[in-house]
């Protein structure tokens, strides 16, 4: 069987040197596609948006607010207030099925045209809309980016339209006095989680409590 050995690890080494080629290039025709997306509107951080500035989310924070939801091909996420569609796309980079939220027509249109580029189109969609009057009821999991007195706003129709068990990540905001269940440092960025507590229980009075001004 000896001499058999040297062409098998050859071939294996081939079929390696190919799969990793063929990944090399994918890489750069998503970059490509990606690029040209942004030949039509690139986006300028910190530029106005309807309720906050748009700032984009560092990669290593969009991957521990995933993390920190426990995030599962099981999951519908929601990015509420989706910019460029980042969070949303590596949600459905993990499997799940992702829906993002956005009012800007022009960054909805790049996050759509990132979205096809990455070849997710069947797992990742943006759409245009308000995210205090949409309806994201199906979710799972909420990822948020937005601003303190925003989530506060926002809380009320987290608590009365999501199910309980629904998990919610913020980036950088919290809840008032909402307490997380966990709060994480990424690159000096804090993450919270919280999870939607059943109606009538006292952690849903005191969540509601929070919302209150």
């Amino acid at each position: 069987m000896k001499p058999y050995v040297a062409p098998i690890a050859r071939a294996a080494a081939l079929v390696l040197l190919s799969a990793l080629f063929a990944g090399a290039a994918a890489a750069q025709s998503v970059a490509a596609d990606r690029a040209a997306c942004e030949r039509t509107y690139k986006p300028r951080s910190g530029q106005d948006g309807k309720d906050v500035v748009w700032v984009p989310t560092p990669d290593a924070v969009v991957q521990r607010m995933l993390q920190i939801v426990d995030v599962t091909p099981a999951d519908v996420v929601y990015d509420l207030g989706a910019g460029d569609g980042k969070i949303a796309i590596a949600a459905a980079r993990l499997g799940a099925r992702a829906v993002g939220i956005e009012f800007n027509p022009d960054m909805v249109r790049l996050a759509q045209c990132f979205v096809a580029a990455e070849g997710l189109s069947g797992k990742a969609r943006i759409v245009r809309g308000d995210v205090f009057v949409s309806d994201f009821r199906e979710a799972t999991v909420v990822t948020l980016y937005l601003l303190p007195e925003l989530n506060l706003r926002l809380l009320p129709k987290l608590l009365k339209d999501l199910k309980p068990g629904t998990r919610v990540v913020s980036h950088a905001f919290d809840m008032g006095d909402w307490k997380p269940e966990q709060k994480v440092m990424v690159e000096g960025k804090e993450v919270y989680r919280w999870t939607i507590p059943a109606p009538g229980t006292a952690a849903y009075a005191a969540a509601m409590a929070a919302a209150r001004p």
